[in-house]
């Protein structure tokens, strides 16, 4: 089936690309650019580096930018989905939901709308396991974003690792350990698929505890 993946850039997402890679033909990635932090479906730290990351797996990449509401978001990826549709005889979209109905909901909605399939291959899996196959994947990404208690901002840079996994379960019952909720966001710098890795030359982080954004202010590709 020839798909697209709805890629934010971040760890869920590339592990949807990963696992439908040998079955389906990725075809393209769709990337949205909210206008802030407050987005109701889409990733907003860093999103506009996700075109650098598109460049690394050597895909192409439609871009759209789009305000924070929902309604917003889907007029855009209904507008994105047609263009993939024209372009690439777009048959489904791959997106890295796990199990947020809110998400899900809507963008199921469009895909029929539209007589696309949704294939969503990280649904309903447990989060801190989805944690150890993204590093087991070999896929390195980043936290670029805190956004509820507890945490802090010495998070912002490190990667999701064995201890960073660790430290997300120990809390799992006061936050979910995939960040679906806002609570945490990635940025992968590598990964198996990636032809090149990302390097960051530049970044400063803004915000205080429980509410902070490492804020990437120039990255390049380089070789593995």
């Amino acid at each position: 089936m020839k798909v697209a993946v709805l890629y934010s850039g971040g760890k869920d997402s590339t592990l949807a690309l990963h696992k439908v890679y040998k079955s389906h033909e990725v075809e393209c990635l769709l990337t949205f650019q909210p206008a802030s932090e407050e987005s109701m479906l889409f990733h907003y730290p860093n999103a506009r580096l996700v075109e650098l990351q598109a460049k690394a797996l050597g895909l192409p990449i439609i871009v759209r930018r789009t305000g924070n509401s929902a309604e917003e978001g889907i007029m855009a990826l209904e507008e994105a989905l047609k263009q993939a549709k024209k372009d690439y005889g777009l048959e489904g979209l791959v997106t890295g939901a796990i199990k947020s109905r809110y998400q899900a909901d809507r963008f199921g909605q469009v895909c029929r709308k539209l007589g696309l399939e949704i294939i969503s291959p990280l649904w309903m899996r447990d989060e801190i396991e989805l944690l150890r196959e993204i590093v087991e994947t070999g896929i390195t990404a980043i936290i670029t974003r805190v956004g509820a208690y507890p945490l802090k901002k010495d998070l912002l840079g490190k990667p999701i690792g064995k201890e960073i996994i660790s430290y997300f379960e120990s809390l799992r019952e006061i936050l979910n350990p995939s960040g679906e909720g806002g609570e945490y966001e990635t940025f992968v710098i590598d990964a198996p698929l990636f032809k090149k890795r990302i390097k960051i030359l530049r970044s400063r982080i803004v915000g205080k505890d429980y509410d902070a954004t490492l804020i990437i202010e120039e990255a390049e590709l380089e070789d593995k």
